[in-house]
């Protein structure tokens, strides 16, 4: 009877070692997963800014245009007031 729980015990501990995983094993799972998300947001917001700055340049630049087209209608408003007097 002795040998039996002997051998059983020595099953179940075997069973039991072979079940849990490796805390260093987890360790480096899980730091590679931080690692990973971490660049992801680091890639999105790095693509985010660039979008951002590429659509404050374009809006910078779309009111200097309409700046420039509001001048020319005001000289050609002043000429035509000029011309009617």
């Amino acid at each position: 009877m002795k040998k039996v729980a002997i051998v059983t015990v020595a099953v179940l501990a075997l069973g039991l070692a072979a079940c849990n995983k490796s805390n260093a094993d987890n360790n480096a799972a899980n730091e590679t997963a931080v690692e990973n998300n971490a660049d992801a947001d680091t890639n999105a917001a790095a693509e985010n800014s660039t979008v951002a700055a590429d659509n404050a340049l374009n809006a910078a630049s779309n009111a200097v245009e309409n700046a420039g087209e509001a001048v020319d209608n005001a000289s050609d408003a002043v000429k035509d007031a000029a011309k009617n007097q």
